[in-house]
């Protein structure tokens, strides 16, 4: 393992960690290009999805399924996009890249977060991926809050 920064997190990194089972961790993005935008992360290094132990093959589903309502339930997402593209890892010249997988919450209503509204101009298209700017900071600690608290039940 090279230099893994998902092996490596910083303290700040992990205060954005909104669940934690036996084999994954899920962190708010630090992009929320896509309100409530999270990042799926295997707490073991491996390079990729055929690489997972069947236990956390069936961890993950459950955790998808979890992870999927929440988004629906916590701030009205109508549907998730998932991704697991691994690209970036791929830019350096000694690859060693990390399962992670993205979730995209899409909304087919306006979100509204301490009275700012989000919209989904995109809705029922392939996700941007140079969307908006960052969230402001009390609005990225409310969906913070909210997805821990009900993740947590």
């Amino acid at each position: 393992m090279v230099n893994c920064s998902w092996c490596d997190l910083s303290e700040e990194d992990k205060r954005f960690q909104v669940y934690e089972s036996t084999f994954w961790s899920v962190f708010l993005s630090d992009e929320q290009d896509y309100v409530g935008r999270c990042i799926l992360v295997l707490k073991r290094h491996c390079a990729s999805l055929p690489e997972l132990t069947e236990d956390e093959w069936e961890e993950l589903r459950g955790l998808v399924c979890k992870v999927e309502t929440c988004l629906k339930t916590v701030l009205g997402a109508a549907l998730c996009n998932w991704s697991c593209l691994m690209n970036s890892f791929h830019k350096e010249s000694e690859p060693d890249p990390h399962l992670h997988i993205h979730v995209r919450p899409r909304y087919d209503r306006p979100v509204m977060i301490n009275g700012n509204i989000y919209t989904d101009s995109e809705f029922g298209h392939h996700y941007a991926l140079d969307k908006n700017g960052p969230i402001p900071a009390e609005d990225k600690e409310e969906v913070l809050d909210r997805l821990k608290e009900w993740l947590s039940r």
